[in-house]
């Protein structure tokens, strides 16, 4: 099976249906939704072929399949993060900038910040003294790079 399209993402469903559909997931590395062209295979070891016609990243829930018995779903494999909590906005722009030096991506949730696991950062955070964790955690999207140069 080759997937050019996506069908429509599992939060835009109506519970019901998709209750009674028959699941099948695709486990990917957040690294791998931003890749257009792949092949996959399924927790029940449907193989698949994703070429997706429009510049588009996979999202966690994004239905690759759909009928009116079974369903192909994208699912994330967690993440090592570093969640970071900062108390003030001094805290939030400081750590911010620190990063944002690093060209490091990251994501928010709510009044979280988070960013993939690194000990150049967790030691950062311990110095700085702004409360973070680390932990395991999947995240919807890719953390993407935002191409940048210092001319």
């Amino acid at each position: 099976m080759i997937v050019e399209k996506i069908v429509t993402n599992i939060e835009q469903m109506d519970k019901e249906e998709v209750a009674k559909r028959h699941k099948e997931k695709v486990y990917l590395e957040s690294a791998h939704l931003v890749k257009r062209i792949q092949r996959v295979t399924t927790d029940h070891g449907t193989e698949i072929g994703i070429r997706l016609k429009e510049p588009r990243d996979l999202v966690a829930g994004d239905v690759l399949y759909l009928d009116d018995k079974n369903m192909i779903i994208i699912d994330v494999i967690s993440d090592d993060l570093l969640i970071i909590c900062p108390r003030s906005l001094n805290e939030m722009g400081t750590i911010a900038h620190q990063l944002g030096n690093r060209h490091l991506p990251a994501q928010f949730e709510g009044d979280e910040m988070l960013v993939q696991y690194d000990y150049l950062v967790e030691e950062l955070l311990q110095n700085l003294q702004i409360p973070y964790k680390r932990e395991d955690r999947k995240v919807k999207q890719a953390f993407r790079h935002i191409g940048h140069s210092h001319d």
